[in-house]
């Protein structure tokens, strides 16, 4: 099985590359640079930029499956007008230019995995949200359902498309975690706010599962959510990490302070979203860590033998 991933350097690409590798699949990147990354474990690297036009055909050939997860980081920099622009071309444009590349496959792939997020569902104060609840406000649900829009065009094709709505994923190789640490770590972690928002959190080892779930489960299409079947506050999530680490975490952060230091960037932060994953136990996915402890703890252990 050849398997094609787009962003494949980001966080959830090198790991599901090596899963995917570690496995005997025949795994492919894409990227600006016909170098290949070092350390990326994959057989091959096609030279493409996304904004540039359809994804080239020698890319394609042969692939059974692709995974899209190109774009921006969300916290690169400020949300400026520009910066809003990039975080949605490189999700938007770049999904449709690889879809457009799909297009000209005489033998198309069975499945695109094509990234998507939380914020699809906006704000949402506790309401318990699945796949099937309406799409929200806001910039980032705003980009989430054109990113979304422009994957689907490729059921036309008749190829099976999955979106993975991603929520906060925990890794001891980069990420928020690893952001959250050092404060942490000083005695000055808190919750943010008033910490009564819920924080979307994941696994690494299982956003990595889910994706490769999509893969491999030809009756799963539509919207997935991309997080740990047992949601927690970011107040929760505040005092889990404070013990795991053994220290105080009673320090909240003014939430006015952040949202004028962050500017819009801050509706991440202070969103509301009490997501749930039904669609991927519906199917039959296993958590490997459902619960944040258990979590928290393999992933701190990790971060200190590394």
């Amino acid at each position: 099985m050849k398997i094609l991933v787009t962003g494949a350097t980001g966080l959830i690409g090198r790991s599901l590359c090596r899963a995917l590798t570690d496995e005997s699949r025949t795994v492919a990147a894409v990227s600006r640079s016909s170098v290949k990354p070092q350390g990326l474990a994959v057989a091959e690297v096609y030279q493409w930029d996304p904004q540039s036009g359809p994804l080239p055909q020698a890319a394609l050939d042969g692939v059974d499956a692709v995974v899209n997860l190109a774009g921006e980081p969300l916290d690169a920099r400020r949300w400026s007008d520009q910066q809003k622009r990039l975080i949605r071309d490189s999700r938007v444009v770049t999904t449709r230019n690889l879809v457009e590349g799909l297009n000209s496959l005489d033998r198309k792939p069975a499945v695109l995995v094509s990234g998507s997020a939380v914020g699809f569902y906006g704000d949402r104060g506790d309401e318990q949200l699945e796949e099937t609840s309406p799409p929200g406000h806001g910039f980032m649900s705003e980009v989430c359902q054109e990113w979304e829009r422009e994957a689907a065009r490729a059921i036309e094709l008749g190829v099976r498309v999955v979106h993975v709505r991603t929520g906060v994923v925990l890794s001891d190789q980069g990420g928020a975690l690893q952001k959250m640490l050092i404060p942490f770590k000083l005695g000055l972690g808190g919750p943010l706010g008033s910490g009564k928002q819920w924080f979307p959190w994941i696994h690494i080892k299982d956003i990595v599962g889910i994706f490769r779930h999509s893969i491999m489960t030809s009756t799963l299409a539509g919207p997935v959510n991309g997080v740990a079947p047992q949601p927690v506050t970011n107040g929760e999530f505040t005092r889990e990490l404070a013990r795991a680490l053994h220290r105080p975490a009673f320090l909240p952060v003014p939430e006015m302070a952040l949202r004028v230091l962050m500017g819009e960037m801050s509706e991440v932060l202070f969103g509301s979203q009490r997501v749930l994953p039904k669609a991927a136990l519906a199917s039959g996915y296993e958590f490997h860590y459902p619960l944040l402890a258990p979590a928290l703890a393999d992933l701190l252990v990790s971060s200190k033998t590394a």
